[in-house]
This record gives structure tokens, C-alpha cells and sequence, in this order.
């Protein structure tokens, strides 16, 4: 059985999400149990907060009381989980729940897909998707960090910057 390790949410009791994802890495050491459960994490973003007059970067839970873990679920994984000292449970169906979709992966930012491009800021190149399918452009700037590219397009008449997904572009030929 060759089953894909996919994302589900895990309900923590608030304020313990980090100590159940260090619970859950111990797990899966100590229980040998690398090949199904495949990692855990806590959901964050960084914002910056006016402390004493100053600005600080703090992180932030996105989620408070939930964890996030990629797993194969089966019996084995699922008990294992469920019995990691501060989770409540499974989020949806306790016994069978539903993983989260590619795009809420996408969205929540949790895996990073890098695009390798065979373009260049400069090129010419083909928009292949989206609402400018059928465009062409320039490129103006690549940005790896944010898989986006901006290109300026000819909208009526008028260059236009629009910024699109790296795999959405292709050179033109």
C-alpha cells in the first residue's frame, strides 16, 4: 500500500498547540512512526505589534487551538494522534476526517513549491492561465518568494502591470 501522506487538522486544548507538535515529533521517534506520521506544525504569522512605543515582529497563531499534521491516516496513526497528551481530537468526522484541500494548503502557505522558470526579467513571454490567458508581456520583476511574476500586458492600449503565478507564464517562442 502506497498511500500519500496529506494534511488534517488536529484540535488542541488552547495554549498547548506547541507542546502537542513537540509531543507529536517525539511520537513519531520513539514509536518509529516516520512513515506515517510525516510532520506537525503550528500555523503562524509574523505581525508587527506597537510595544512601549516601539514596533516588534511577534509571531502569531493564525489558528489558536488547532495543529496541523501530514500524515497517512489509517488505525495506527489516527490512535497514535488522538493519544498525544493535549489533543481533543480530529477536526470534522472524529474517526474518519477530511483532509485539507490543495488549495487551502496553497493558501495557508504551509508547503513551499518552488517554480523553476526558463524566463527572465526582460523576456517576452505568454500568460497560459487565469484572466489574462492569451496575453503577452514583458517581464518586470520575478518574485521567488511569492511564486509571482509581474508583466506588463497591453490592456486597450495601455501597458498594464498585472502580477500572475510563475506557472502561469511560459516564454514566448
Amino acid at each position: 500500500m502506497n498511500e500519500e501522506a496529506k494534511w488534517f487538522v488536529v484540535h488542541t486544548y488552547s495554549g498547548y498547540e506547541k507542546l502537542v507538535v513537540e509531543n507529536i515529533k517525539k511520537v513519531i521517534k520513539s514509536q518509529n512512526f516516520g512513515n506515517l506520521i510525516k510532520d506537525a506544525i503550528v500555523p503562524t504569522e509574523k505581525v508587527k505589534e506597537l510595544r512601549n512605543g516601539k514596533f516588534k515582529e511577534v509571531e502569531k497563531k493564525l489558528f489558536p487551538g488547532y495543529v496541523i499534521v501530514k500524515m497517512i491516516f489509517n488505525n495506527e496513526s489516527w490512535f497514535a494522534i488522538k493519544n498525544v497528551k493535549g489533543v481533543t481530537g480530529f477536526v470534522g468526522d472524529p474517526y474518519n476526517p477530511n483532509s485539507l484541500s490543495q488549495s487551502e494548503i496553497d493558501e495557508l502557505g504551509i508547503e513551499k513549491h518552488t517554480v523553476n522558470v526558463d524566463y527572465k526579467v526582460g523576456d517576452v513571454v505568454n500568460i497560459v492561465s487565469g484572466s489574462f490567458e492569451g496575453f503577452s508581456g514583458k517581464v518586470e520583476e520575478i518574485n521567488k518568494d511569492t511564486s509571482k511574476v509581474r508583466v506588463v500586458v497591453s490592456v486597450f492600449g495601455r501597458n498594464t502591470p498585472i502580477e500572475v503565478d510563475l506557472d502561469k507564464v511560459i516564454l514566448k517562442v
